[in-house]
């Protein structure tokens, strides 16, 4: 088979069912549904079991979280290639042969990110891949944005893991999914990796699906999300900026971290906060292991990649 879908899931009871049934419309029919239930306790996995006799699953018996969820599907997919999709989504027809076809244009490309439009406002997008800046900030450049400005393919850093596909073997050699993210940020880490490596990330605007949006956590903020977006954007930083790269966007990374802590002030988060970066730095600490060997990476990718960060500044507030 040309794919494999992978399904994480977690108490998704008001999302699951439509979503499978969206994939059952799909005009490209040579893939495999693999479901892995987050340990739910909605029922939503007995309930549809039941509806799709032809999906196969995969039961954690405690809440691992989302990267651990999708490793598993991944290491139980058949397919050369794996879509990995949200469970708060409806694909339109043309969506698993629209991502397969923009990740097999060359070899060169490790992942495609797909279009991923508001489900309550679908001429809005909710994300169309993700970049990263030299504030050390994760952002979707085509968030509340008309979709009808991004209708172009073009690279991107990486690939939002909510709607997207991965070559499995390039995936695999990169060590899959950090299980230590939980959830958030796991795909922008693998982004880094699979740019390190030397592979390229792209977005497929005809690639598109509706997203309700923090169907599992439950509000675009949250003190659950926040711990771990902030904890992870420490651990991710740690991980996948050389030294001399850390030094030299120190004020941003240090202006960026200000302007968060001002903003979840206001919110009534700033002690949430303050407790996933200590957080965030104990993890470092214990995770030495986990630094990526810069020794071995060219430093001319080394610097476009500062540059990309430079230029990911720059589109932020653009």
């Amino acid at each position: 088979m040309k794919l494999s879908v992978i399904i994480p899931n977690y108490n998704g009871a008001q999302y699951l069912d439509q979503c499978l049934k969206s994939l059952m419309r799909q005009e490209e029919k040579d893939f495999e549904i693999i479901v892995v239930d987050d340990a739910s306790t909605d029922g939503s996995a007995q309930k549809a079991m039941e509806s799709f006799p032809c999906v196969k699953w995969i039961f954690h018996e405690e809440n691992r979280g989302f990267a651990a969820s999708v490793n598993d599907g991944i290491a139980a997919a058949e397919a050369d290639h794996v879509l990995l999709l949200n469970n708060d989504t409806v694909a339109e027809r043309h969506f698993v042969g629209e991502l397969y076809r923009a990740v097999t244009k060359s070899e060169d490309i490790f992942s495609a990110s797909a279009a991923m439009l508001k489900m309550d406002k679908p001429s809005e997008l909710d994300g169309a891949g993700d970049c990263f800046s030299s504030l050390g900030w994760a952002f979707s450049p085509g968030r509340d944005k008309p979709e009808r400005e991004y209708r172009k393919g073009r690279e991107i850093f990486s690939a939002c893991g909510g709607a997207a596909i991965y070559r499995k073997d390039l995936l695999m050699g990169l060590g899959a999914f950090d299980e230590e993210h939980f959830a958030y940020l796991e795909d922008v880490d693998l982004g880094f990796r699979a740019k390190w490596a030397g592979f390229r990330n792209v977005y497929a605007p005809r690639a598109r699906v509706l997203h309700a949006g923090s169907g599992s956590s439950g509000s675009r903020y949250n003190p659950f999300k926040l711990r771990l977006t902030v904890r992870n954007q420490i651990y991710l930083l740690y991980k996948n900026l050389p030294l001399w790269m850390l030094v030299c966007n120190l004020s941003h990374l240090w202006l960026g971290w200000l302007v968060k802590l001002l903003f979840f002030t206001l919110k009534g988060m700033g002690a949430d906060y303050l407790r996933a970066t200590a957080e965030g730095l104990a993890l470092c600490g214990k995770k030495r292991q986990k630094r990526l060997d810069f020794a071995l990476i060219p430093f001319g990718r080394q610097l476009r990649m500062e540059a990309e960060l430079l230029l990911g500044t720059i589109h932020r507030f653009m």
